[in-house]
């Protein structure tokens, strides 16, 4: 190797190394949130306005993420991914000095814009520095990365708010964001630019109205509306409009924000609708099972976390191993077959949990849904990434990313009204007379209200949890098949050793 060629290697492992703290930063800032907002309603007030500060983040990141993706492919990563980054640290230094739960929500809906384009180029400009052979080594990482800002997010929140203040959980943002943008200096142009093609803007707007309008939906119903009210039946209205609306504008523009040809690849398709799925069947265990194990087993919210990172650390294992033997071989398909079914397995054994099941036997079996979980999602993106046009790779990137957010809300607004529906059959079977007052909503948003119960109360609570999570496993199983039986149709290409 040429000193120039090893130059080039070593810049390019210096990129990666900001790549990952931007991803670490915009998983983190998903986590840390949770810890904070108690302090944050008792410094701020406006406690009914309280779950914008985390749902508008998740809107703006969603409706924003074709966007970022398209403008990435026409003018390029580089510039782009450092613009989405100063977005969010100003967006998170702003945060820190609002003055009322007015200001925080605006700043956190300007942060979860950053936050989509962050997520979204990072995964993209792997593409840029590294060629298909070699990126699914590079994947594990990634994954290790989520496990962290999974795991430190609650823990470092509780820290920030104890011992200086809730403003700190978007302070700390600023000096890892400056050290990402400092190691991003090194990040070349690589990425194809278009100069003259003008972005879609009608397209963009019609399709964040319809991917807000349509995650409104699963925020919204069965929690502040019920499914049948006005208010819902409108948003479901308005966002089959806006799409109908925008399907219709990409097939006139000259640049669509999400090409529809990219529909008739039928490696996008499987890959959208596989990481649709994969996201999915993930709500079932990562939203549930902490409140089997609090609930159920009897651990803290602390503990019910910790207990949850068998799952993480499987996922990143399986992630880096299938990674490097797809180096290897240049074969990829086997592994979300495999991954599914590990899933499909690891959600059929959770619907076993009962009262008389330890913490112990709960960890095997998530960490059985986390070695399929680690073989598919990332697997899958390098799937995608090797058989588009690479003057698409951001747009697709984007898609899928899309697709993820989608299966993530539609996943906690299914599970949630299977859970709710189970809890309202199970609690009167098990608590007899003495259910009124306890319901889905009170035992999630609070698990630690049900230890001040008696103990007749609390066993007969942890009963009714346990049969109504016995559905939810049971109706995220055959979600899991269905990914399994979607990914045996995808059209395997061998994996490039070129950049090209």
């Amino acid at each position: 190797m040429t000193a120039t060629a090893t130059a080039l290697r070593r810049d390019a492992l210096v990129v990666f190394a900001g790549l990952l703290l931007v991803m670490f930063l915009a998983a983190l800032d998903q986590t840390i949130m949770a810890t904070a907002l108690p302090t944050i309603a008792g410094d701020l007030g406006g406690l009914s306005e309280l779950t914008w500060v985390v749902t508008v983040y998740v809107l703006a990141a969603a409706a924003t993420t074709p966007v970022w993706g398209k403008l990435s492919d026409m003018l390029g990563r580089r510039g782009l991914l450092r613009t989405a980054l100063a977005i969010f640290l100003v967006a998170s230094a702003l945060s820190g000095v609002a003055q009322s739960i007015g200001e925080l929500i605006a700043f956190r809906a300007l942060q979860g814009a950053g936050a989509g384009g962050m997520m979204t180029l990072a995964m993209a400009a792997v593409g840029d520095i590294v060629a298909p052979r070699e990126r699914g080594r590079y994947q594990g990482y990634f994954q290790a990365v989520f496990v962290l800002a999974s795991v430190a997010g609650p823990l470092l929140g509780g820290v920030l708010v104890d011992h200086l203040s809730w403003r700190w959980v978007f302070y700390v943002n600023v000096p890892i964001g400056l050290a990402a943008l400092g190691l991003l200096g090194r990040q070349s142009a690589a990425a194809p630019q278009r100069r003259g093609a003008r972005i879609d803007v009608l397209g963009a707007i019609l399709l964040a109205g319809a991917v807000s309008a349509g995650l409104l939906v699963t925020v919204w119903g069965g929690d502040r509306y019920a499914w049948g009210s006005a208010q819902v039946l409108a948003l479901v209205v308005a966002a089959a409009a806006l799409a109908v609306g925008f399907i219709w504008q990409e097939r006139r523009a000259a640049e669509p924000v999400l090409p529809l040809r990219l529909f008739r690849d039928r490696v996008f398709v499987v890959v959208s609708a596989g990481a649709f799925l994969a996201t999915l069947s993930l709500f079932a265990a990562i939203v549930f099972l902490p409140l089997y194990l609090q609930l159920v087993a009897g651990a803290t919210a602390t503990t019910s976390g910790l207990l949850v990172l068998p799952m993480l650390l499987a996922s990143t294992f399986s992630t880096i191993v299938s990674g490097r033997l797809m180096t290897r071989s240049g074969r990829y398909k086997v592994f979300p077959v495999i991954g599914f079914a590990l899933m499909g397995a690891g959600l059929a054994l959770l619907t076993t949990l009962g009262v008389s099941s330890g913490r112990g036997t709960a960890m095997a079996y998530v960490a059985v849904f986390g070695l399929g979980f680690g073989l598919t999602t990332q697997v899958l993106v390098v799937a995608l990434q090797n058989a588009v046009d690479r003057r698409e790779l951001g747009t697709a990137t984007a898609s899928v990313n899309l697709f993820r957010a989608l299966g993530g809300s539609v996943g906690v607004a299914v599970y949630g009204a299977v859970f709710a529906a189970g809890l309202r059959y199970a609690l009167p079977r098990h608590v007899p007379g003495q259910a009124g007052g306890i319901d889905a909503h009170g035992i999630q948003s609070s698990p630690d209200r049900i230890r001040l119960l008696s103990a007749p109360m609390r066993n007969g609570v942890a009963m009714s949890v346990a049969d109504a999570l016995h559905t939810v496993f049971l109706v995220a199983t055959p979600i899991a098949v269905a990914g399994l039986l979607v990914v045996l149709f995808l059209h395997e290409r061998p994996l490039r050793k070129e950049m090209s």
